[in-house]
């Protein structure tokens, strides 16, 4: 063994003294047998993970080629050439046999799946419930070699779109037209394109998914609505409020002076007239700001249909309020989980500043089984926004009028309240009661007749 020592020195100066402090550090270099050890524990390491890797990869890739069916030809073709083997059965060799030559000739097909360069697109990406989605399924055979016949799948939501690939030349390029049908409303996923490669029998299956996503947002079905102006609602720019104040910008009447009136508003030429102050007397012009309350309670409907009108009566009501340039919020109740449910109050707000955003936020409301009441998400729209003009309050039909009634009384007194019932098997209807307008719709076209009646009322 060599041994290489390195001495350093250092003095050390101290007030009126002096001296020297030698510190030894010795290195031991390995020996050639040293060196051989470490590196052989460094490959070692090196090739464990690498095999890893490899077996790791090895068993993803079996477990996404090999279908069901293979796993039974595999088994099949190792216990048949065992015990053919072990035993000398000759029948469980040919069997063993025969298997493997099935998986092997089924090998050939998976060649070729990313030859195909597939691209998506959709005509509308914004569609009414109802209607049907198109586009074009654009294949190019980018490859230096012919591309044997395929499939490819478009994943449409929880459905699936299958297209056949022909015999595809290189450079070549092949359009097919998509067309989905009607689409419930909701956010469809559209894509991504996947390429599929399978031999006839199905052991093996060999997938290539692009990037090419699309979302669909599929809106539900609304209805022209009269302006919520007429009757049902006073604004600035319309007509003024019932409520009388002493101070405002439309005239009213003129009453006598009362202690406590300011001086500005006093109407010297009636007071003249009658020999007493006589004060003028306005009504209240506000902005009138509305709301929207969506019961989204599976407890609340009796199908997902008659939550489908709910959802299109809400729509139609937003619309309607953002055409006529109102201040509005759309409200709807939010998933709670079960475990703090009672002791959790939450809300959903849906985008109102446009229709669009305010479309697509109705798009993706779920009927929830775990939410708060219709009551409670009123209450908490009472108190999480500002002061109310109006507001319409959209439920099923196992909602009763008492509940809708409890939910009216969250709202400030001079709060216009109007219960919208969605029912499809009963007739159309409008019933006062007591601090609250109660429609009862079966389909969308009865609440805009319901609206107008109520405002000619």
């Amino acid at each position: 063994m060599t041994t290489t020592e390195s001495r350093l020195t250092r003095t050390v100066a101290s007030t009126g003294t002096a001296g020297r402090t030698h510190v030894t550090s010795t290195s031991v270099a390995p020996s050639g047998r040293g060196r051989a050890l470490v590196r052989a524990a460094v490959w070692a390491a090196e090739a464990s993970r690498a095999a890893g890797s490899a077996v790791r990869t090895a068993v993803e890739w079996t477990a996404g080629t090999v279908r069901p069916a293979g796993v039974l030809v595999v088994l099949a073709a190792t216990v048949g050439l065992g015990l053919g083997m072990l035993f000398g059965w000759v029948e469980w060799m040919v069997a063993g046999a025969a298997s493997l030559i099935l998986l092997v000739a089924a090998v050939p097909f998976l060649f070729g799946a990313r030859a195909y360069e597939v691209g998506l697109s959709l005509a509308h990406e914004r569609v009414v419930a109802g209607e049907d989605v198109t586009g074009d399924v654009v294949v190019r055979n980018d490859g230096r070699r012919i591309a044997l016949p395929g499939r490819i799948d478009i994943p449409v939501g929880a459905g699936l779109v299958e297209f056949g690939v022909p015999l595809l030349r290189p450079g070549h390029t092949v359009s097919q037209p998509l067309e989905i049908p009607g689409l419930r409303r909701g956010v469809v996923t559209v894509g991504p394109a996947t390429t599929v490669r399978s031999d006839p029998v199905g052991l093996l299956r060999r997938e290539h998914a692009f990037e090419d996503v699309h979302e669909v947002f599929v809106h539900p079905r609304t209805t022209v609505l009269p302006s919520t102006s007429a009757g049902l609602i006073r604004d600035l720019e319309g007509s003024p409020t019932r409520r009388l104040v002493d101070a405002d910008i439309s005239f009213h009447a003129i009453r006598e002076y009362a202690p406590g009136d300011s001086r500005r508003q006093i109407h010297w030429r009636s007071t003249a007239k009658t020999g007493r102050l006589m004060v003028r007397q306005y009504e209240e012009s506000r902005r009138s700001r509305m709301a929207v309350v969506l019961g989204a309670s599976e407890g609340e409907y009796a199908d997902a249909d008659e939550f489908e009108l709910a959802v299109s009566c809400a729509a139609s009501l937003g619309l309607r309020a953002v055409h006529d340039a109102r201040d509005v919020q759309i409200v709807t109740g939010s998933e709670i989980p079960r475990v703090v449910r009672g002791r959790l109050r939450a809300i959903r707000h849906i985008p109102a500043a446009a229709p669009r955003p305010m479309l697509d936020g109705f798009s993706g409301v779920e009927l929830l089984e775990s939410t708060m009441p219709v009551t409670e998400v009123c209450r908490l729209t009472a108190e999480s926004g500002e002061r109310l003009s109006i507001a319409f309050v959209v439920v099923g039909s196992r909602v009763t009028l008492t509940q809708l009634q409890q939910a009216a009384l969250a709202f400030a007194a001079d709060t216009a309240v109007v219960g919208v019932i969605c029912d499809e098997s009963a007739h159309p209807r409008l019933q006062p009661l007591s601090g609250l307008t109660v429609l009862t719709v079966g389909t969308l076209d009865d609440l805009t007749g319901l609206l107008l009646r109520g405002a000619t009322s």
